[in-house]
């Protein structure tokens, strides 16, 4: 009998063991890391007539918003594949340089004139070229008061854009997001903000694309328009 207590008071504190070691090794456990915050929403601009239109591919309106505009070339690199690829994927593909983000270093990049933007960039073929500059909001454009107005970034790349703001690209699956690819040779008009103030300040990258990418066409990378609209 007491060899049966003995047994059992083993068993009690076995069990009694467990829930330690697993809580334990739960506290080891390091935290998941937190996931990548969700792109801003996309916002549709206006279709009313503009209340002011400036033209960014002059060295006079570009110099209203004190952009300098730099360029580089994006090549495609290797990577490694996702995780849950097909086993049979062994190399995945990325971009380089990743220039969208706001605070990306462009120092180096070369700069250009505004007028150059419609300069026919790349060697042709699947290619990718970069633009940045950064656009401050002054006080009036011309006779124009800024101050209160919906700014409206548009850009008409050959062939395609995508457009990255304070380093963000505004989208959302399913609906339409003017900062996405809208079609060959199609523009792109993305909301800068719903009301202006001057001083106000924004980051600009744009990713021109070179398409359709299938057919690897025989141009250049280069800008039909870029302009700044406000609305009241």
């Amino acid at each position: 009998m007491r060899t049966l207590h003995l047994g059992m008071l083993a068993a009690c504190a076995v069990m009694l063991a467990v829930p330690v070691v697993i809580s334990s090794s739960t506290a080891q456990t390091p935290p998941a890391a937190p996931a990548a915050p969700p792109p801003p929403a996309p916002q549709m601009p206006p279709s009313i007539p503009a209340a002011n239109v400036t033209d960014l591919m002059t060295a006079q309106g570009s110099q209203a918003f004190g952009a300098q505009w730099k360029t580089m070339e994006a090549k495609i690199v290797e990577a490694k594949p996702i995780p849950g690829a097909m086993p049979q994927y062994k190399t995945a593909y990325d971009i380089s340089p990743k220039a969208g983000d706001a605070a990306f270093d462009d120092s180096k990049w070369p700069a250009i004139e505004a007028k150059d933007l419609s300069a026919r960039r790349s060697g042709g073929h699947v290619a990718f070229i970069w633009y940045r500059a950064n656009l401050t909001i002054p006080a009036r454009v011309g006779d124009f008061d800024t101050t209160g107005a919906k700014a409206v970034l548009t850009v008409l790349v050959d062939d395609y854009a995508e457009v990255w703001v304070n380093g963000q690209m505004p989208r959302r699956a399913g609906y339409p997001s003017p900062a996405t690819i809208q079609g060959f040779n199609m523009p792109n008009r993305v909301v800068l903000s719903d009301s202006v103030k001057p001083g106000d300040r924004f980051s600009i990258a744009i990713f021109g694309i070179n398409g359709p990418i299938s057919v690897a066409p025989a141009n250049t990378v280069w800008f039909r328009e870029a302009k700044l609209e406000f609305y009241r």
